[in-house]
C-alpha cells in the first residue's frame, strides 16, 4: 500500500498528464492546457487574484528555458511554490 506522500506525487504527475496530453507535445502544458489545469485544478487560488493576465504571468515566470510550454520540472516548481505559502499560512495562523 502507497504511503500519503507517494499517493500524493502520484496525485501530481496524474493531474499534469491528464491536461499536457490535450495538445502539442504530451510531455509539456501549452498556455491553454495551463489555464485549464489552473482553473481546473487550483480555481480558488486564481479566483482570489484579480489579475486578468494571472495565468499569463505564471507562464512566463515558470517557463524557464522560454520555449511558451510548461515542462513537468516547471510545473512542480509552481506547486512547490503554492504549498511552503500554504504552510506559512497555516503556521502563522496556528501562533495565532
Amino acid at each position: 500500500m502507497a504511503s500519503q506522500l507517494e499517493q500524493s506525487m502520484e496525485g501530481l504527475i496524474k493531474v499534469f498528464h491528464k491536461y499536457s496530453t490535450n495538445e502539442g507535445d504530451k510531455f509539456k502544458l501549452s498556455n491553454t492546457e495551463m489555464r485549464l489545469l489552473l482553473q481546473a485544478e487550483l480555481g480558488a487560488f486564481l479566483a482570489a487574484s484579480r489579475d486578468p493576465l494571472v495565468v499569463e504571468k505564471i507562464m512566463t515566470d515558470l517557463d524557464e528555458n522560454r520555449d511558451g510550454e510548461v515542462d513537468f520540472q516547471e510545473f512542480v516548481v509552481l506547486v512547490a511554490a503554492l504549498t511552503v505559502a500554504c504552510n506559512e499560512f497555516f503556521v502563522s495562523s496556528m501562533k495565532i
